[in-house]
């Protein structure tokens, strides 16, 4: 009998009790046999490094309801909310899913699967209205906003709520397939997305949670997380942009600026401008306000600066869009069932460990690993090489 299935496109960035109250509502809504995270790796959609290495994170997620973690390759998961959206439907539907469950702010009702629908269905005259606006010096939100108003007009906006965004993206993208998913939002509870205060209740913003940590705060936030994740916090040694700083700076100062500008998204002469706030910046915050325009949002520079940072390229980005492939982080009993129920079925090559057959094609994350790793002292923090799949048993 086939397992039908459920996705979820996620960072986990920690894994808290908001990511477990999801991961419980959608097994509940969907009555999936398997729950399948497509999760991103160690750098993530706003361009900033994940607190916590990606296969911390897998296992947490296998011990709170995921299956099947398939790792969000690097190419996909630095990007706007479009790319980001493309990859991870494109994994799950490479994988012959049945829903996708993810959270949205929004208080307003939306047929998500009817916007996405409508949208595809005008998507000539949406990239034609776009052209025109491209250069008016308004933000890319502030820009598809007018659009939207102009050309949908019975779609409810929302452009300051992050997840609302991604569950249009998601909508749009599952739409272009013959066989599309079904479409399952989830009402998120507790904090909105950006606050950093702790509230004394269950569920707290991821934001505000990193803020904590980052501080040694663990206390403050002990009671928004699984226990799992909260040892992870309380031991591991947290990423965040400050400790690369001196490695983007390294790579701004040391290179020209017609070198820079071959850096994949590096645009309109912004190389100039980075060049010279990285002279004068002490720190990285600092150097993204000074940085920061209407045009450029800190998100935007933060994913030019992880760029920066690998020297990334036009090219490898491309490479990983024409040749995508499914890298296995981990699993349990349930989830190694399904992946040999779709090992013959799936569009994509299912990668397990690192080889010399697939290494070119994994260069970019296994880059993006290597990276991340440098500020680790300890050699057991490799990311790639050597590392199979997570097997989460179950106990007797």
């Amino acid at each position: 009998m086939r397992l039908t299935s459920c996705g979820v496109i996620v960072e986990y960035n920690p894994f808290h009790n908001g990511h477990k109250y999801h991961l419980e509502q959608a097994k509940k809504k969907s009555q999936a046999d398997v729950l399948i995270a497509i999760m991103s790796g160690n750098f993530l959609q706003r361009g900033e490094p994940a607190i916590i290495d990606k296969w911390h994170r897998a296992e947490v997620a296998l011990k709170h309801g995921v299956d099947l973690v398939i790792e969000l390759p690097f190419a996909y998961a630095v990007q706007s909310a479009d790319y980001f959206a493309k990859g991870g439907v494109k994994l799950l539907q490479s994988l012959h899913v049945d829903a996708l469950c993810f959270g949205t702010d929004t208080t307003k009702s939306l047929d998500y699967s009817g916007f996405g629908k409508e949208y595809v269905e005008k998507e000539t005259l949406i990239n034609l209205r776009y052209q025109e606006l491209k250069n008016n010096g308004q933000s890319y939100p502030q820009q598809m906003t007018q659009i939207y108003r102009e050309l949908l007009p019975s779609v409810p906006l929302d452009f300051s709520s992050p997840n609302h965004i991604l569950g249009m993206a998601y909508a749009k993208e599952n739409a272009r397939y013959n066989t599309p998913m079904s479409l399952i939002p989830i009402n998120r509870e507790g904090s909105g997305y950006h606050e950093e205060g702790i509230q004394d209740q269950t569920f707290s913003s991821a934001t505000g949670i990193r803020k904590q940590a980052l501080e040694n705060n663990l206390s403050s936030i002990s009671h928004t997380l699984p226990k799992e994740s909260l040892a992870d916090l309380n031991q591991m040694l947290l990423h965040s942009w400050e400790d690369y700083w001196p490695l983007l700076k390294y790579q701004l100062l040391s290179h020209s600026t017609n070198e820079l500008a071959k850096t994949y998204q590096l645009t309109e002469g912004i190389e100039y401008r980075l060049k010279e706030c990285a002279k004068k910046a002490r720190n990285m915050s600092e150097f993204i306000e000074m940085v920061k325009t209407k045009r450029y949002t800190w998100a935007r520079l933060q994913r030019l600066a992880t760029y920066l940072l690998l020297n990334v390229t036009q090219e490898e980005i491309e490479q990983v869009w024409n040749q995508s492939y499914l890298r296995v982080l981990g699993f349990n009993e349930i989830g190694r069932r399904y992946l040999k129920q779709e090992k013959n079925r799936s569009e994509l090559p299912i990668i397990t460990k690192i080889s010399q057959k697939n290494e070119s094609q994994l260069s970019l994350d296994i880059r993006a690993g290597q990276i991340y790793q440098l500020i680790e002292k300890d050699i057991a923090s490799e990311q790639d090489y050597y590392r199979s799949p997570i097997y989460l048993r179950e106990e007797c």
